[in-house]
């Protein structure tokens, strides 16, 4: 007899219409379970393929979208030529806000979906219906960048009990066009938690880190004068970057200086504009130093 296993996942899928942002946020008791489930394509859709995954849905399915077709129809096609879609649990988003999922008959209790505006949010091997249903009620409810609406809602679905399994890794992906590094390429948010005993608690520490490397949201700007010049001509020494004297002066050794550890660090992607330093950089400085 032919063995196959299920991965016990739980995952939401999210549109943005304020800026056109697709994700998707996965938690599952499977190793690296993001190299298979979010599958994304800026201006298109998003597609979360899981319990006895077929990883073919996701490329195919965004390619369904991509032609024309509606994420119900996409789900039709991707079903009807597949023999074992009973096993397979699927939700597709697009670009306009349209959802719909399908959970197959033999996926493993508690399994199920529900889909609606701007989301598609699913799960198997579940403890209850509760998991899905607290993701929704959070997606719906929360503001903000459609990442921290996912990871919260993430959060929310483990809280109402998660997998029975239990926990082992997750992933949050949002594509955005032009968003990714150098604004060369859609990815935006990549991040994967492959195999931990706390993969969400884990991923919520790597996007607070995503914001601080990266940010685009709007971060407080410290003027680099009086005692805040002083400090970190202080903090610049101890990163012995800085051996000039300490004080008011702004010149060109300690540009440079504050430079190299813009690059140092990786935050060439928030270069300073100005006499002025972002307080969360201040903040880092200050704590790494």
């Amino acid at each position: 007899m032919k063995k196959t296993i299920k991965t016990s996942t739980f995952s939401i899928a999210g549109f943005d219409r304020k800026n056109g942002d697709l994700g998707i946020a996965v938690q599952s008791k499977f190793l690296a379970a993001g190299a298979i489930v979010p599958n994304i394509r800026a201006g298109v859709g998003a597609v979360a393929t899981q319990a006895l995954a077929n990883p073919a849905y996701g490329p195919d399915g965004l390619e369904l979208l991509a032609q024309g077709k509606t994420p119900q129809e996409a789900i039709e096609e991707l079903t009807g030529k597949d023999k074992d879609s009973a096993h397979r649990q699927v939700g597709i988003i697009d670009v306009h806000g349209r959802s719909a999922s399908f959970t197959g008959e033999e996926c493993l209790d508690w399994a199920g979906a529900i889909s609606g505006e701007n989301f598609s949010a699913q799960g198997n091997i579940l403890v209850s219906r509760a998991t899905v249903e607290a993701m929704v009620e959070t997606f719906e409810s929360s503001t903000g960048e459609l990442a921290d609406r996912l990871l919260k809602s993430l959060q929310a679905g483990q809280k109402a009990g998660g997998d029975k399994r239990g926990q082992q890794a997750a992933a949050l992906v949002v594509y955005r066009e032009k968003g990714g590094y150098g604004g060369l390429t859609d990815k935006y948010i990549d991040l994967r938690v492959d195999d931990d005993p706390h993969p969400i608690d884990r991923l919520a520490d790597m996007l607070s880190l995503f914001y601080l490397y990266f940010s685009p949201r709007e971060v407080k700007q410290i003027p680099l004068k009086g005692s805040t010049l002083l400090e970190v001509k202080e903090l610049l020494r101890k990163y012995e970057l800085f051996t000039g004297p300490i004080n008011e002066d702004f010149n060109e050794d300690f540009k440079e200086a504050l430079l190299t550890f813009y690059y140092q660090e990786n935050f060439e992607e928030r270069l300073p504009e100005g006499r002025e330093i972002p307080e969360d950089i201040l903040d880092y400085m200050k704590k790494r130093a």
